[in-house]
């Protein structure tokens, strides 16, 4: 049992869960809780921590089956995790590998593209409500957060996992090609005139979000075919990212539903 925090791999653990570069340069990524560890593909686990509290349930036992662990004493596994109340798991999964063509795989592709996100929370539910509404793909620019990171990894509640995804080292010539391959681009944009359930989202569609404080910059918002805006009541001028990506996906879901009725 690993009972010292000076551990080499309680060491690399910690520096896995803290650092976007070590996290690149391994090509690893931490999972924590017990829903996020069992949604893992068994084929890109590639080591599990788990506490000494946590083996004394058998359910937990259970969980782990035939995989190989290390036991970790409660106040190491502690100093190891990201949140506050563990639940005693943890594991290094390799990172995904999708290419920006692999967001095109559907038929009428449906794209999320996000232009320098900030808050991994906003990330992370994106992901999930992403996967909810069936959207074929996110694509970001680089200086979006890092999607790798623990916050981001546990808000997407396994949707990272599935859900296709690529950092477009040029995010002008990326959102380009997605012109190129018949998207129709719609820029959630202050300056728009028509309210978003006006557009038509049952062929390909892809859906630009900007920063949290700052929109999206010129020259991406230049790119759209259209400038799409959420109509607010109240005081409230705007909504959160992730909120106002979750309002545009669902409603591309319903449109694509009521045209399946229709047929």
């Amino acid at each position: 049992m690993i009972s010292s925090t000076a551990n080499a791999q309680v060491k690399d653990v910690v520096a896995l869960r803290k650092k976007p570069k070590v996290r690149r340069e391994k090509g690893l990524f931490l999972v924590e809780g017990k829903k996020m560890f069992e949604e893992v593909p068994r084929e890109r686990l590639v080591k599990t921590f788990v506490s000494e509290s946590f083996l004394k349930t058998p359910e937990n036992r259970e969980l782990l089956g035939q995989i190989r662990y290390e036991t970790v004493s409660d106040a190491v596994f502690s100093y190891m995790a990201d949140t506050q109340t563990p639940q005693g798991i943890l594991a290094e999964v390799k990172q995904m590998e999708w290419t920006l063509a692999d967001l095109f795989r559907a038929e009428a592709p449906r794209l999320v593209i996000l232009e320098t996100l900030q808050d991994p929370g906003n990330l992370g539910t994106i992901l999930r409500a992403a996967e909810g509404a069936g959207i074929s793909g996110i694509l970001m620019n680089m200086d979006t957060v890092d999607i790798y990171s623990p916050k981001v990894i546990r808000s997407t509640m396994g949707a990272i996992y599935r859900i296709p995804f690529f950092y477009a080292p040029d995010f002008r010539e990326a959102l380009q090609t997605v012109k190129r391959r018949g998207v129709r681009l719609y820029a959630a944009h202050l300056a728009a005139e028509r309210c978003y359930e006006e557009e038509d989202y049952t062929k390909a569609s892809g859906f630009l979000i900007g920063n949290e404080g700052n929109g999206l910059t010129d020259a991406t918002a230049v790119l759209a075919d259209a400038y799409i805006k959420i109509p607010m009541e109240g005081k409230v001028e705007s909504l959160n990212a992730a909120v106002a990506a979750s309002v545009l996906m669902f409603e591309a879901a319903r449109q694509r539903r009521q045209k399946k009725k229709q047929k």
